[in-house]
């Protein structure tokens, strides 16, 4: 797998109205890493996203992606069609793209056992766990072997328990096949057991108010009661509080 730098120079992004969400923004997602933006609500996280997604156009400024991605994409619901299974739920990429019938059945086995779903293909999604549609998500975000994985705080509205099996389970999986991932997140803890770089971003409009580099290896259960997860936790919050604070 080629792994993919995405470079951020000047962006900008400003609303109809006058709503600025993102200043003049220089970022680069280190290729075959995963890097996570923290800040406080509206400050423009999903916003930055969607840019690197290309679902949103910037004001000003250039995003360069090279090379030319397979974009997975993961949001805060699942976003499952209530009356697909969840077998073809997780195949809709691959049937967009017009892949044979038996590629989807093949594709979409392969990823529901991935994330532990396999027996649950036939299911209709209101017959899953919030947990379980979850998975399906994930599943169908890595069908088409994505070499940019876009997270909008796609565990947010779970239990904290389930919240952080998938996010050993994601970062498993992102790590052994090298992609590029963005996630935005409210959880530091969370921020900071799936990156390898944590941006902090000021309330809106969006500047960087700092990065870190976290430097843990394999992301296990284990690793939450270290004492430097904890330190780097506390830094981090307290950048953020700074910045809210400088601003209100």
């Amino acid at each position: 797998m080629t792994n993919v730098q995405v470079r951020l120079r000047a962006v900008e992004k400003v609303f109809p109205g006058g709503v600025e969400a993102v200043a003049a923004m220089d970022l680069d997602l280190a290729p075959g890493r995963v890097t996570a933006l923290l800040g406080p609500t509206g400050c423009g996280k999903s916003t930055l996203l969607r840019l690197i997604g290309g679902v949103e156009t910037p004001t000003a400024g250039s995003i360069e992606i090279d090379p030319l991605p397979q974009i997975g994409f993961c949001f805060q619901e699942p976003r499952l069609l209530p009356w697909r299974n969840v077998r073809r739920n997780v195949a809709l990429p691959l049937e967009l793209a017009r892949a044979s019938r038996e590629t989807c059945r093949r594709e979409a086995d392969r990823r529901l056992e991935m994330v532990g779903l396999g027996d649950a293909a036939e299911f209709l999604p209101a017959a899953l766990s919030g947990g379980m549609r979850m998975r399906a998500a994930v599943a169908r975000a890595f069908i088409a072997d994505p070499t940019l994985l876009l997270l909008d705080e796609p565990f947010a509205a779970l239990d904290e328990v389930t919240r952080l099996r998938l996010d050993e389970e994601v970062a498993a999986l992102v790590r052994k096949r090298s992609i590029t991932v963005l996630l935005v997140t409210h959880s530091i803890a969370e921020a900071v057991f799936l990156a390898d770089e944590v941006v902090v971003l000021s309330p809106r409009p969006a500047r960087i108010l700092d990065r870190f580099e976290i430097p843990f290896g394999e992301r296990n259960a284990a690793l939450r009661g270290h004492e430097e997860f904890a330190a780097l936790q506390s830094r981090i919050y307290n950048v953020l509080l700074a910045g809210m604070e400088a601003t209100s």
